[in-house]
């Protein structure tokens, strides 16, 4: 049985844990709707606990025009969205008694798993998989040419322009070894294809600036444990938010 709390206390910032994931983690699921029809999508994103157009901590992320995208489209309608962000491996390790599974695609080589590799592997999983934190909150679109436009976007795409460090900044120092392999893996990617998709989904003269003003949230780590949170006013936008149309 879980220990979620189901009033928890407002509070003025974030739990720990949920800034850490957001500071560390380079993707979230965005969750929209309309007419109770979900949607989810893989986002970059940028947190920031206060800006000078915003005292509370919110979240940024880019998105094309509602003519071209489905969640653009949903956040006009409903603003009201889900978000999730965690700091676990996302790569399925081989299961050991499951025969006739596909294995993963590979970039060049066919060889098996270095067991050097597999330790690794094996030490950053336990070393990264603590938590998943829901975040809950609403959704603008800022105003398309608007000097707050600008001073976000240029935040976002500082922070999704990563460096060429080849190990990760994680303190757990094996873990750590790994992922700034998986890492380099993923710059390859986007030397490969160019911008990694930047000029695409942040630079794009056509994508709009989305901020979400957070509501509430839950933790959830890897022992089963459960617990609520919500911020102080977080509810107060929430009724009269608006996405300028």
């Amino acid at each position: 049985m879980s220990n979620a709390s189901f009033h928890p206390p407002p509070s003025i910032t974030l739990p720990d844990e949920v800034v850490a994931c957001l500071q560390n983690a380079r993707f979230l699921h965005l969750a929209t709707s309309h007419h109770n029809v979900p949607h989810i999508s893989l986002m970059n994103y940028t947190y920031l606990p206060q800006t000078p157009y915003h005292p509370h901590p919110i979240i940024i992320m880019t998105t094309p025009p509602p003519t071209s995208s489905q969640k653009t489209a949903n956040l006009l309608s409903n603003p009201r969205v889900s978000l999730l962000v965690h700091d676990w491996v996302s790569h399925r390790p081989p299961t050991l008694s499951q025969e006739g599974r596909a294995p993963s695609p590979t970039r060049g080589g066919t060889g098996e798993r270095s067991s050097l590799a597999s330790l690794l592997m094996g030490i950053n999983t336990a070393a990264l998989s603590r938590i998943s934190a829901t975040i809950n909150g609403t959704a603008r679109l800022v105003d398309a040419g608007s000097d707050e436009e600008t001073w976000l976007k240029k935040q976002h795409l500082e922070n999704n322009t990563f460096c060429d460090s080849a190990f990760s900044s994680s303190p757990e120092q094996a873990g750590g070894l790994w992922l700034g392999q998986h890492r380099q893996g993923q710059r390859q990617l986007e030397d490969e294809d160019g911008d990694g998709g930047r000029g695409t989904y942040i630079e794009g003269q056509e994508v709009r600036v989305v901020v979400v003003r957070i509501r509430d949230g839950r933790v959830a780590d890897w022992k089963g444990g459960v617990r609520d949170w919500c911020l102080v006013g977080g509810e107060e936008e929430d009724a009269g938010m608006v996405n300028g149309t």
